[in-house]
């Protein structure tokens, strides 16, 4: 863990980390206070293959980063103590995928610094833009060591419905995904 982020854990003001895909729905953030957020600058985008979560080096299957340009709905949240070492673990050990950085995001009442995990558009990991229907196939296909990709994406889609946060882009995906499934298109 860099000094920059150590110090947030060892500092006296709260820890927040910016949580946009399974950060929401991941049993060991429950419990943690969580605000609606606005992260401008990132979305939210299945541009990282999953050789080992979601995949297979021979079937890689997709997971979600922060890329680049237009902004992302999700929530902050207050990391307690021992949290931040688990979620450091969780994103951060393995291939780097991400770069973490402390980014501004917006809620109803203020403006928080907090921790956000974005993809590294140089890692070998990274798939960028794909086309949809590329993109439909892999989570179907994906299964790795902790589950399918396509539960993932269910999973991260129940869980922004229930938030009341909308994205365009994987409900497109979310279509595509679903139209493959019942056609047997894999």
């Amino acid at each position: 863990m860099p000094a920059e982020i150590a110090a947030l854990r060892d500092g006296a003001e709260p820890v927040w980390v910016f949580a946009y895909g399974s950060l929401l729905w991941d049993g060991e953030m429950r419990g943690a206070d969580a605000e609606a957020a606005l992260l401008r600058g990132y979305h939210r985008s299945f541009c990282l293959y999953s050789y080992d979560y979601r995949g297979t080096p021979a079937n890689p299957g997709l997971t979600l980063g922060l890329d680049r340009g237009g902004s992302c709905r999700g929530a902050v949240l207050r990391l307690a103590g021992g949290a931040l070492e688990r979620v450091w673990e969780r994103e951060m050990s393995g291939r780097p995928v991400y770069a973490a950085r402390l980014l501004p995001v917006r809620t109803a009442t203020s403006v928080r610094r907090a921790l956000a995990f974005t993809a590294l558009r140089n890692c070998p990991d990274y798939a960028g833009r794909l086309p949809l229907d590329e993109a439909a196939r892999r989570i179907l296909a994906g299964a790795g060591r902790r589950g399918t990709c396509r539960d993932y994406f269910e999973n991260t889609l129940g869980h922004l419905q229930q938030l009341g946060l909308a994205d365009r882009p994987l409900r497109r995906l979310a279509e595509q995904v679903r139209a493959l499934a019942e056609s047997g298109g894999i």
